[in-house]
């Protein structure tokens, strides 16, 4: 029992490190964020909401997959290396399709023109909503370029303008 639950330790442990050192997986995790915000909105069915979350999962695996290989094939050389450059370049690719086949079932799903309407009139027909919305943008930014430790300092640095 102990060697398994080490092993959701090992797993989440990888995960973080994603998120701490990888701009792109910060990027989809952002979107998928977002994307989940906004799904409340649309009258999805069950099965909707199914490849939905599906897609986000894949995507995310797909880049805690092509980040573990290259890890790995910057540990075998950091020369370059025509099969290491085709390797890597192959996990970036098979990223970008699915990141592709995402944005598809995106614009299917959120095609909706009356769940628009929904999102549209919950955050205007309320201004402390769409304030909200609107300063979790650039704290948003601020993840994906800096990472969680960048978040740490962003919001210090508000405090303390605050304060003065």
């Amino acid at each position: 029992m102990r060697a398994f639950l080490k092993g959701f330790k090992f797993a989440w442990s990888g995960i973080i490190h994603c998120i701490k050192n990888e701009r792109n997986m910060r990027i989809h995790m952002v979107a998928a964020l977002y994307v989940l915000i906004f799904a409340r909105f649309f009258a999805f069915t069950r099965c909707e909401y199914a490849v939905l979350l599906l897609t986000i999962g894949g995507v995310l695996s797909a880049e805690t997959v092509n980040t573990a290989l290259e890890i790995l094939a910057n540990k075998i050389s950091r020369k370059k290396d025509p099969f290491i450059r085709a390797a890597k370049d192959a996990a970036a690719g098979a990223v970008l399709i699915l990141a592709f086949f995402a944005v598809i079932i995106g614009l299917w799903l959120f095609g909706d023109i009356p769940g628009w309407i929904s999102l549209a009139s919950y955050y205007f027909s309320h201004p402390y909503r769409l304030a909200a919305l609107i300063l979790f943008c650039p704290v948003s930014l601020v993840f994906i370029a800096k990472g969680p430790a960048g978040i740490a300092k962003f919001i210090r640095k508000i405090r303390n303008k605050l304060k003065k």
